[in-house]
């Protein structure tokens, strides 16, 4: 089995789109009408407007309804990552965290929580 994506459903679909190509500097490729892929190395960012889970999975997921997962994305420089989103609701600044990674958490504009992280040098 191999982990492939994780799916974020929003009504605010370009925004999102546009939050993650500005954070990752990766081009999304657009597949569909209100669907979206984030390719990164070894697992994809799918973003999905609410209204194709309406139209093809029954509505079984909500937008901007989660409030358990954080989506982490290991840099080698949080802080130009920082400055390349500026204007993102930060809730962390940065912060070296007790096991050595230096740790930037905000939300995306549907209030999910991102980390942003480097590991320290060895």
């Amino acid at each position: 089995m191999k982990f492939s994506s994780v799916r974020l459903v929003t009504h605010q679909f370009e925004q999102l789109v546009q939050f993650y190509q500005n954070l990752s500097t990766h081009e999304p490729r657009h597949l569909a009408d209100g669907f979206a892929e984030i390719h990164f190395d070894g697992v994809v960012l799918a973003i999905s407007d609410e209204r194709l889970i309406r139209l093809h999975n029954n509505g079984l997921a909500v937008a901007a309804s989660n409030r358990s997962a954080i989506l982490e994305f290991q840099v080698d420089d949080v802080e130009a990552v920082q400055l390349r989103i500026s204007g993102a609701d930060i809730v962390m600044p940065i912060t070296v965290m007790p096991w050595g990674n230096t740790s930037l958490l905000l939300r995306d504009p549907d209030e999910n929580l991102v980390n942003i992280f480097s590991k320290p040098s060895s």
